[in-house]
This record gives structure tokens, sequence and C-alpha cells, in this order.
């Protein structure tokens, strides 16, 4: 075989592998419903890291802005708002029986993230697949009450704090519905309460929190393509993740540092049967080391992590983390594959 036959062939090789090779995605929004459907890119991790912009920045379109501004410095995958819109506090919540008095919180109260969400979806959806954080009414009850009382009123008498509970579901609900007619993709769900030893009995969380965890999070799974499940270690560890491998949502996010031991990715996949989102520890590499500590240890996490696979910190990040940080490590991911 000659040199011109050899080139003639190799040409003609490369043209149909080139012919046959998956279509490279228009945008954002393209990768991640091809990642979600199974189709991801080759040698390309997606990854999204948040963080809270503070309180110039919590609704309207202040807050449009400034989340516009972080997704596009940070090329991170999707484009997720942050929940910004907290209860007040009710101080006449002294007593469990005084929880059946707590006001509806209707939509004109949740207007100014509102006025976010549509900005966000009028500027970005056709480009980027757009997720509103929500926090658990359990969690929402706490803002109300402080936590400790919250606590010590469940323990009390639960069947009490329950009407509270109702009356935050049913507004939580009125938000839900107003995010997915205003044109979001899908919701970032946080639950808390099943953490180790927060409460006496764990019958009081699978009893009096998890069926209102679940009510806003079934008609989120009913009604849209993108949803992350947050197992949420703010307040504190886990000894298991035995009460929530039923939630729903289409990717899981957690820590992997459970009270005692350590959860692999590997073992998160099969326990929640879903893909995972995390690797990177807040507090650990992402906070604190240098740019080649942090390329080294994406690329650790990447390979040793079942596909598909999407990284992230396993909780937001620190306000004040510099978001040059983030934008390194969301590239390095992007140049990382199985």
């Amino acid at each position: 075989m000659n040199r011109r036959t050899f080139l003639s062939l190799s040409a003609a090789a490369g043209l149909i592998r080139t012919s046959f090779a998956a279509p490279v995605p228009a945008n954002k929004r393209e990768r991640m419903l091809g990642w979600l459907a199974s189709q991801g890119t080759p040698n390309y991790t997606p990854a999204a890291f948040f963080l809270h912009f503070g309180n110039d920045y919590k609704a309207g379109s202040a807050a449009a802005k400034r989340h516009l501004e972080f997704f596009h410095y940070t090329d991170m995958d999707f484009l997720k708002i942050q929940f910004e819109q907290s209860y007040s506090r009710q101080e006449f919540l002294q007593k469990p029986a005084d929880w059946s008095k707590l006001k509806l919180a209707r939509l004109d109260f949740y207007e100014p993230l509102l006025q976010t969400v549509r900005e966000l979806v009028k500027a970005e959806k056709k480009n980027s697949l757009i997720l509103m954080t929500l926090y658990s009414p359990f969690m929402g009850a706490g803002q109300c009450a402080t936590a400790p009382v919250l606590l010590r009123h469940l323990e009390e008498n639960p069947e009490a704090v329950k009407k509270g509970l109702e009356i935050l579901t049913e507004s939580q609900l009125l938000f839900v519905r107003a995010c997915i007619k205003e044109g979001v993709d899908g919701f970032y769900t946080s639950t808390q309460g099943s953490e180790a030893k927060r409460f006496s009995n764990p019958a009081i969380f699978s009893q009096y929190v998890k069926p209102f965890d679940l009510v806003s999070m079934k008609e989120i799974a009913a009604s849209c393509r993108f949803n992350i499940l947050h197992v949420c270690d703010y307040v504190a560890p886990y000894a298991n993740y035995d009460a929530v491998y039923d939630y729903p949502g289409h990717v899981v996010n957690c820590n992997e540092k459970l009270l005692d031991r350590r959860i692999s990715a590997q073992e998160i996949t099969r326990l929640f049967k879903r893909p995972f989102m995390g690797g990177m520890d807040r507090h650990g590499i992402i906070a604190t080391g240098t740019p080649e500590q942090v390329e080294a240890e994406i690329r650790q996490v990447v390979k040793s992590s079942p596909r598909p696979f999407l990284l992230g910190a396993d909780c937001t990040v620190e306000a004040s983390t510099n978001w040059d940080r983030l934008k390194h490590a969301i590239s390095v991911a992007h140049q990382v594959g199985a």
C-alpha cells in the first residue's frame, strides 16, 4: 500500500468515525437532559456548587442578576435559585397547641422570590435547566419557632404541632405550583430531621416530619424533569440514610461522612438507586486547597465515582468562597470523565 492510498483510507475512516460520533450538545440544557437520559458527553463530568449571595441579593431583580453572574462566571451545568425568603419568627408559639394558630403564607409572601424566578426563566431557560431550592416544612417550622422550641414541642405533643406543619405544607404547595407555572425545570429539595439523635424517638420523624416532606416532593416528581434530593447535615450528622432512601429525586446529594463511618459514592448510588451528586467536602480541599490540590482531588473523586456522576459539594459552600476557586473546580470536572 503506497502512502497516498494509506492517507486516503485514513481520511475516509476519520470521516466515517465523525459521521457516527455523538452530536455535540448545543447548550447546557441539552447536555444535562442528555446526562439525565444516560447519554452523557464522553470525558466530561457535569458540576455545580452553590452559595448564598448575601442580604442585598435575596430576591427580586437583584437576586436574579447575581444568580446569573455567578452561573455564567463559574460555568456550572445548571442554574439553582437560592430560597432566601425565610419565615419570620412567631413569638406566640409558646406551647404545642399554639401551632394551630399559624397564619397561612399565601403567594404575596413569595412574590419577591417569584419575581426572581420569572426573570431567570426568561433570561436562561432556553440555554439551561433551572431549579428552585425548597426547604422542608419541618425546616420552615424551625424558622417560625426556633429549632429547639420546635423539637421540644414535637417531643411533647406531635399531634398538636402537626397542625402547624399542615399549614406550612399548604403554603409551600402554593409556592411550588407557582414556580412550576413560571417555568422552572425542577427543584433542589432539602430534608432534615432524620439525623442521628435528632429525636428521642425516630418515629417522630417518620410520622410527623416525613409525610409533610413528601407532599411537595411527590407533586414535584410528577411535574418536573430534573429534581435533586439534598439530605442536609448542616445541623447534625446522620448515622445512616435509611429513613429517606424512598424520597423522590432524579439525583441525590448528601455527605459521604456519617456519624461513625464513611459511606462511598458507590454505596450511596446503590442504596438510593439514582446518580450521586457530591464528592467534595465543603470544608475541605475545595475551601482551603491550592489549585493543584483541588485538581488532584477532583480527578481522584471522578475516577472513583460510579457513573453517571455529578460533581459538587456535600452542602452549600461558605458565602465567602472565591468564585475563581469554584470556576477552576468546575473547569477541571469538565475535562475529566470515566
